[in-house]
Parts: structure tokens; C-alpha cells; sequence
């Protein structure tokens, strides 16, 4: 720890706590194992208060039981996720071959694999600082492309566990987000179209040439448009199912292959 004799604990607390940081202690903490002289110390301080995501400043986010490696202009994966996660090792077969889209930081398919031995691990994602946190955190091979355009043809109609945490905000909601998320975080990650479901309308269209038989397409989203995407899934010929756990505050719709 480095020396605090001008910025205590406490000190660091209550500056967290006037910045309206709910986790004052905690994130107080987090700041002073990471700081390894007081300058940086208050560096990190300073940013923090002036609303930088934590995970960014720390360089890494827990997730799942994890430290998922961060970078500035990356989307932070959120615990309510981890029941994504839950569900997906719940349906899993042995030895399946997983693919996590829209993948960010990679926190799902990174998660998965710790839980669940994959055949084969493929995560993919639009942005280019996403995809580098994710070759340091996926144990499997990482892709840099648009949804499925990414992928190698090789994977058609062979994955089983296709997870997708897809960005579902409405648009018209970004702006009330909190600003470490909206200032800091890529909108590609947060905007989700007009009611949200853009990305999952298209990740739901293109799954079945994808999936393998049996395989499963696992989306997150609100409680409220769950029913919506249970109706998206079935036009694309998947059966959908919705998952939700009150602990967390989380909303799962599976689309299960048919073929």
C-alpha cells in the first residue's frame, strides 16, 4: 500500500461518497491496493471522481468470480450478466462449441469456460478495443467483424451455446443512462435502436444457420421486452423460452434449434 499519510482512507471514502459513489469503502479500497504511490493514488482519485468507470481506472472488472481484463472505451460487463452465464451452463451438452457474440471485454464465453470445458471457444465483436481485451481474456479464438460476418464458415451449424449480450437500451433512453456509462463506454455497446431489440432482431435472424442442432441462442434484455423477443425468436424458428432471476434483477430469452 502506498503511503496515505496526506490522503487517509477515510479522506478517500468521503471523496468518493461527496462524488456519489454507492460503494464508497469498497471502491476505497480497490483505489489503494491499485495506487503504488500517493500521486497515483490521487491521480486515481481524481478520475474516479470525475466519473471514470472504476473497472477502467483499475484496468480490470469482477465478474463472474473473475478479473475480466478492461481498457478505456470498452463496455464493463455487468453482474446482472453473470445469470446469463448461469443459464447458458445449465443447457450446456459436454464438450460444446460456444460462441460468444458481441462480445466486448469477452467476460461471457471467458466466464463459461471456467465453468463448462468448451470443444471449441469463438468470441467476436465489432470494435477493435474490444477485441483486444478479449484475446487477453478468452481462452479460445477472438474476432474482429459485424455479428456473424466475423466468423469463419467453418462454425456453421456446428455451435451449440451462442451467447450474445447485445446492447438494448432504446435509443431514446441512452441519455438517462449514468454518465460513467454513456461518456465512457462505446455506444455500439448501450444503443439498441428504436426499442432496444435491433442487434438481437439480427443476431436471432442469422442463429439457426449457425446453431447446431439442438444448440441454443441465449440473449439478455428488460423484463419488459422479453415478450417481444420470445416473438422475434419464433419468427426465426427458434423456441423460445423466457429466464428470469429476481436476485439479480435479470431477464434471459433462450431460442432453442428445432432442426
Amino acid at each position: 500500500m502506498p503511503d496515505t499519510s496526506h490522503a487517509s482512507h477515510a479522506a478517500v471514502v468521503s471523496k468518493l461518497r461527496a462524488a456519489g459513489c454507492v460503494f464508497a469503502e469498497d471502491e476505497a479500497d480497490l483505489l489503494l491496493a491499485a495506487a503504488t504511490t500517493a500521486a497515483e493514488l490521487e491521480s486515481l482519485v481524481q478520475r474516479r471522481v470525475a466519473g471514470l468507470p472504476l473497472e477502467h481506472l483499475l484496468g480490470w472488472a469482477g465478474f463472474h468470480g473473475l478479473r475480466i481484463t478492461v481498457a478505456p472505451g470498452v463496455f464493463v460487463p455487468r453482474h446482472r450478466t453473470e445469470f446469463l452465464v448461469d443459464v447458458a451452463v445449465s443447457l450446456a451438452p459436454p464438450s460444446p462449441v460456444v460462441l460468444d457474440l458481441c462480445c466486448g471485454s469477452g467476460a461471457l464465453g471467458t466466464a463459461f469456460a471456467s465453468l463448462v470445458s468448451p470443444g471449441e471457444l469463438h468470441a467476436a465483436d465489432v470494435e477493435p478495443a474490444a477485441v483486444a481485451c478479449a484475446r487477453v481474456n478468452v481462452p479460445g479464438e477472438v474476432h474482429l467483424g459485424d455479428l456473424y460476418d466475423a466468423l469463419p464458415d467453418s462454425l456453421r451449424g456446428r455451435v451449440d451455446v451462442l451467447l450474445a449480450n447485445v446492447p438494448y437500451v432504446p435509443s431514446d433512453a441512452v441519455s438517462t443512462m449514468p454518465p460513467e456509462a454513456r461518456l465512457h463506454e462505446p455506444l455500439t455497446a448501450l444503443d439498441g435502436g428504436a426499442d432496444g431489440l435491433d442487434l438481437a432482431r439480427r443476431v436471432a435472424a442469422g442463429a439457426p444457420d449457425w446453431l447446431a442442432p439442438g444448440g441454443v441462442l441465449l440473449i439478455e434484455s428488460s423484463e419488459r421486452q422479453a415478450p417481444v423477443l420470445t416473438e422475434v425468436f419464433a419468427g426465426a424458428g427458434l423456441r423460445a423460452l423466457v429466464h428470469r432471476s429476481e436476485d439479480l434483477g435479470a431477464t434471459v430469452v433462450t431460442g432453442h434449434s428445432i432442426a
